[in-house]
């Protein structure tokens, strides 16, 4: 008798399901699909042994102007005065304490995922050599801003077509020190900055480094073809610029003068997150902000994900980027690169507890300052007390 209910059970569970999954395929297969992902073959992630070893160093941070200030990107300082650009589309300065708001490319209402373009998102922010900032703007494009006045003047819009292809996507520059040439990434000519999860997700390959001439008014293409290409730096000798190419969790190497000048190689591979911003250190060598982590020994979806773009079809025809945003784990990490791209100490927060999210670490007077596109606030870390 038995036997005989556990297969009713088992016919009548299994015809359920069916009747379930059938109808569900049939919808899902019906629905459109917002990308088109394509496969990408990433390593195994490095081990997190040795320097990379987890700890909780990033806890020591201090939260400074909390709820004052929304996703303050990418930081730099003019003497002990900072400035930042937040996603209500400001670049605003903190001095003595007190923060106020500089300039403004785009214009208001901000707030909304449909507000960013005409609203702005100043991302990569930097110091030029007459003490004014060259900002990228995710939708406006490159711009001179000067601190004392708010004045801002256009170098490279977005509106104009850039060896046939447009700027959708201008995110981070490195400066010359004699202010002439700007090193600037185009993330991809598809996607925009409120649709980066769509730009990982795709593994899009249509990002590219650019370089603009400020005396000759030019804008080169140097690099085609990368994957999410993020932050950008000059190296100390200003022979070589580093890209990161966040979706592929390396750094290139693209060489700006010198012998190898117009050649481009590999400078850190498989790295244990993906890489945001990247930043001089005062050793020499390289700040790293991993904006996901890629955990080993443990599950990094990232990778499982990496090579089925079906099971990426399902999600995003299921669930919008904000929901699937929320299943990637908080885990804040900083790697400290040598000159030579090895890695000479990590700063970790597993859970994001004290440090949510970072785009940028910068270094200033024996503290690192963390930049996060999506926490109201900077967090500050004493590198003596680390």
């Amino acid at each position: 008798g038995s036997t005989y209910s556990s297969k009713v059970f088992r016919v009548t569970f299994l015809t359920l399901a069916a009747s379930l999954t059938v109808p569900l395929l049939g919808v899902t297969v019906l629905l459109d699909c917002p990308i088109d992902p394509q496969p990408i073959s990433l390593k195994e992630p490095p081990l997190l042994t040795g320097v990379l070893e987890p700890n909780i160093k990033l806890r020591k941070a201090e939260r400074l102007w909390e709820n004052q200030l929304v996703g303050p990107e990418s930081i730099v300082n003019i003497g002990d005065v900072l400035f930042t650009g937040t996603a209500d589309g400001k670049i605003i300065k903190i001095e003595d304490g007190e923060i106020q708001t500089v300039a403004r490319i785009g214009h208001g209402p901000c707030g909304t995922r449909e507000d960013e373009p005409t609203c702005g998102r100043p991302l990569g922010i930097r110091v030029g050599p007459n003490n004014t900032l060259f900002v990228a703007d995710a939708y406006y494009g490159l711009y001179e801003v000067n601190p004392g006045t708010g004045e801002t003047k256009m170098l490279v819009s977005t509106k104009t077509l850039i060896e046939g292809q447009k700027l959708s996507f201008v995110n981070d520059l490195t400066v010359t020190r004699d202010g002439r040439k700007i090193y600037f990434t185009d993330s991809s000519s598809k996607w925009q900055r409120r649709d980066y999860l769509f730009l990982i997700m795709e593994g899009t390959d249509d990002g590219r480094l650019l370089e603009y001439d400020t005396v000759t008014k030019e804008v080169k293409v140097l690099m085609v073809g990368l994957r999410f290409p993020n932050g950008v730096q000059l190296s100390p000798a200003e022979d070589f610029v580093l890209v990161q190419e966040t979706t592929m969790a390396r750094i290139r190497r693209y060489y700006v003068s010198g012998l190898m000048k117009g050649g481009a190689d590999m400078f850190v591979e498989n790295m244990p997150g993906l890489p945001d911003n990247i930043r001089l250190s005062s050793s020499g060598g390289y700040w790293v902000a991993m904006s996901a982590v890629r955990p080993n020994p443990g599950f990094s979806l990232l990778d499982f994900l990496s090579e089925k773009p079906w099971i990426k079809r399902m999600i995003f025809k299921l669930l919008s980027q904000e929901t699937v945003t929320k299943f990637v784990p908080k885990y804040s990490l900083v790697v400290e690169l040598s000159e030579t791209g090895s890695y000479r100490r990590s700063f970790h927060d597993p859970n994001g507890v004290t440090v949510a999210y970072v785009s940028e670490a910068h270094e200033h007077n024996g503290y690192l300052y963390l930049g996060s596109f999506r926490s109201p606030f900077i967090c500050r870390l004493n590198l003596q007390h680390v």
